[in-house]
């Protein structure tokens, strides 16, 4: 009798294990498919580098669209400003000297040597007719006339030239002159244009509503370009990954409508399938539980159709198996 008190108590303990399925409460992954929530954050950083002179992002505050996060120095893209200004307006200026011609001032030179020329002119004049007269009554030699009047050509011909340079200082430069002197202008308003795009370059803004989620950086340190500063948590940013076995492989692709439920989340949020992974894998030590572990399964990535208010990043959910 004592011999056989041990073999039923082996016999038992062996119907038990094997019939398990009949008595033990089912495991909650038995049917589901697990996985867990992921937030693709939006990574911020400056398209220059620079030191940082201020962050106005803090971690966990909501922020608008367009609102400033950090700021870098810009005492060296000031400069920039400066210099590029003095330029234009040195461009500009000359632009608009070549295209006016001579100043007043300038022409008022003209005008006095005008003067003068036509008072030479007359003088030679009234030489020239005395001499006509004594000439023809015998008292004037023949190269006292021809003198006299060679006189009045040349005061003619001065006072001619100096007209003529009077209206060419009242014209513009030629064109390739003023073409050249225009391309100056815009070559200055560009550079101009560019240190402004990089002061502006200089605050970097939220691209969308979202959360702060992180901050990289404090204000002195030296941050590179396109290196992250701070991370947002926007409305879409949070997707699901679960796990198919591959025998439902079939039964899901990309728009299939999900149900999923997580810890302290309401009840009814769904999902749609935005990917199906193309490589199979076994479970991840993640999601390891008595029934699904050592299982082929398949990735897939949904994004929920509305937010739920109690989903947070890496949080465990389970997704209700597809009919």
């Amino acid at each position: 009798m004592k011999r056989i008190v041990p073999i039923l108590i082996v016999v038992i303990a062996v119907a038990a294990f094997w019939f398990r399925g009949a008595w033990l409460p089912e495991d909650s992954g038995s049917k589901s498919y697990l996985g867990y929530a992921e937030a693709k954050m939006v990574l911020v950083g400056s398209l220059a580098s620079g030191r940082l002179a201020e962050v106005k992002a803090i971690k966990g505050t909501k922020i608008a669209k367009g609102a400033v996060l950090f700021r870098l120095e810009s005492s060296t893209v000031d400069t920039l400003i400066s210099e590029a200004t003095a330029a234009l307006q040195t461009a500009e200026a000359n632009l608009a000297d070549l295209e006016a011609g001579k100043r007043p001032e300038e022409l008022a030179v003209y005008d006095k040597q005008e003067e003068e020329a036509r008072a030479n002119l007359v003088l030679a004049q009234t030489n020239y007719r005395r001499t006509v007269q004594l000439n023809t009554t015998g008292v004037a030699a023949a190269s006292q006339y021809d003198s006299s009047k060679a006189a009045v050509d040349s005061a003619q011909a001065k006072l001619q030239q100096i007209e003529a340079n009077r209206q060419v200082a009242e014209l513009p430069a030629r064109d390739t002159a003023i073409a050249v002197a225009q391309s100056r202008v815009n070559e200055a308003r560009a550079a101009l244009d560019n240190a402004k795009a990089q002061l502006a370059d200089r605050a970097v803004s939220s691209p969308t509503e979202a959360t702060v989620d992180d901050v990289y950086f404090d204000p002195g340190e030296v941050v590179a370009q396109g290196q992250p500063v701070v991370s947002l948590l926007t409305q879409d940013a949070i997707v699901l990954h679960f796990f198919v076995p591959e025998t439902d492989l079939a039964k899901v692709a990309a728009g299939t409508k999900i149900s999923y439920s997580c810890d302290h989340c309401a009840a009814g949020q769904s999902a749609t399938v935005t990917r199906v992974f193309n490589q199979p894998e076994f479970t991840p030590p993640v999601i390891y539980s008595e029934t699904t572990r050592s299982k082929l399964v398949f990735q897939v990535e949904a994004r929920p159709d509305v937010l739920a208010s109690g989903l947070k990043p890496g949080q465990p959910v389970s997704v209700e198996p597809l009919p």
